[in-house]
C-alpha cells in the first residue's frame, strides 16, 4: 500500500526549506504513520533531494506529522534550475512511499 491511500499532504516552501505535512484520512492510522515515517526514513526516501536535516513534528490531535526538510530545494525556488522539485512535487514523492503491513 502507498502512503497516499491513507493520508494526504499539504506543503509550503521558503528559501531552501520545504515544509510538508502528512495528514491521515483516518486518525486511527496516525500511530502507523508515526512508526514508519521517521526523519531517517523520509531522508532515505527523498535521498538526492532532501540534502539537509529532516525534522519531524507530531500533531496527534490532528492525525498529522509535519516535516521540515532543510537544503531540499536546490537553493530555493528563485535560484534553482530544477523544474518541479519544490513543495508540491516533494509531497507527491512522499505520498508514493510504501507503507508495509497494510
Amino acid at each position: 500500500m502507498r502512503l497516499h491511500q491513507i493520508a494526504h499532504c499539504r506543503t509550503g516552501d521558503k528559501g531552501n526549506i520545504s515544509n510538508i505535512s502528512v495528514i491521515a484520512y483516518d486518525s486511527t492510522d496516525f500511530p502507523l504513520l508515526a512508526d514508519i515515517l521517521t526523519p531517517d526514513h523520509i531522508k532515505h526516501c527523498l535521498q538526492g533531494i532532501a540534502n539537509g536535516a529532516v525534522e519531524r513534528y507530531e500533531l496527534p490531535q490532528l492525525g498529522a506529522l509535519n516535516f521540515v526538510l532543510h537544503n531540499a530545494l536546490g537553493g530555493g525556488v528563485t535560484r534553482s534550475l530544477a523544474l518541479d522539485a519544490h513543495g508540491k512535487c516533494l509531497a507527491s514523492a512522499m505520498l508514493d512511499i510504501e507503507i508495509p503491513g497494510r
